[in-house]
């Protein structure tokens, strides 16, 4: 199984074409989107080609194979322009017998204040836009970073599982972090 992780699309049009360009041709199965995935935020600015209607029609075409959760800026009338459900604060993925991955926004639980989670537990969130990939105790914690609003001197970023790698990508294809599951 191949996954794609984007955080923090904040109604961005030009970022989210970014990001399903890239999830279509990395070949991943599932496209998992972190929240804050329509509204700017109060504490943001209003970012390039904000367009949250245009945002949710694209994603829309992609339902089937997106796994969501809310961010602290996401609301239900954002749900009720997406045809896939991203109102829940968090969800689990069975990774393999021994590990889950723990998806949630990051404002709630984070690496600070984790739910009760196994040795080799990965949680993964957004929320601080600061892309990480390790192991923090006996727990992974994984940030793809932020497609739209990058901070921490790091540019726009994305997120893959594969052959047991979490890593964080620029969209350039530079490698920022990475950890083995």
């Amino acid at each position: 199984m191949k996954l794609f992780f984007a955080s923090d699309l904040h109604g961005s049009l030009p970022a989210t074409e970014k990001t399903i360009q890239c999830f279509k041709s990395s070949g991943a199965d599932f496209l998992i989107l972190l929240g804050d995935i329509l509204n700017h935020g109060p504490r943001n600015p209003i970012p390039e080609g904000y367009n949250p209607s245009a945002v949710a029609e694209r994603l829309n075409q992609y339902a089937d194979s997106i796994i969501a959760v809310r961010g602290n800026c996401d609301s239900e009338v954002d749900q009720m322009l997406l045809t896939f459900p991203m109102m829940m604060d968090y969800a689990w993925v069975l990774l393999n017998k021994t590990q889950r991955l723990f998806l949630t926004h990051g404002h709630t639980y984070n690496s600070d204040n984790r739910p009760v989670l196994k040795k080799g537990d990965v949680i993964a969130h957004g929320h601080t836009h600061i892309p990480v990939a390790e192991f923090q105790g006996e727990q992974i914690i994984y940030n793809p970073g932020s497609v739209t609003f990058p901070k921490g001197g790091f540019p726009a970023s994305y997120g893959l599982l594969v052959d047991g790698w979490l890593t964080v990508m620029t969209f350039e294809g530079l490698e920022l972090a990475k950890v083995q599951l």
